[in-house]
């Protein structure tokens, strides 16, 4: 089941977990997202299994708090899903 965006403090993250059907499917978003990453030069953390993505988006700047721009590029991966 995905999970929305969570944000989370200390340092301050947005957090989402995606599940797929297949293992496919899941190589076809993390494509999507690599092509997305490289058009916008922002690069979440990423951890997988054969069904999953687990996201992590950190503020370019260490300390700041989420911003406008961190919740563009989560609502830009949540399109890739659409």
């Amino acid at each position: 089941m995905d999970q929305p965006w969570t944000l989370r403090q200390r340092p301050a993250r947005l957090e989402r977990r995606i599940e797929f059907p297949d293992y496919e499917a899941n190589r076809s978003f993390l494509t999507r997202l690599e092509q997305l990453s490289e058009q916008t030069s922002r690069y979440p953390d990423i951890s997988f299994g054969r069904t999953y993505v687990n996201l992590t988006l950190r503020p370019d700047e260490e300390g700041a708090p989420v911003g406008a721009a961190d919740h563009s590029f989560a609502a830009a991966i949540d399109a890739l899903l659409g």
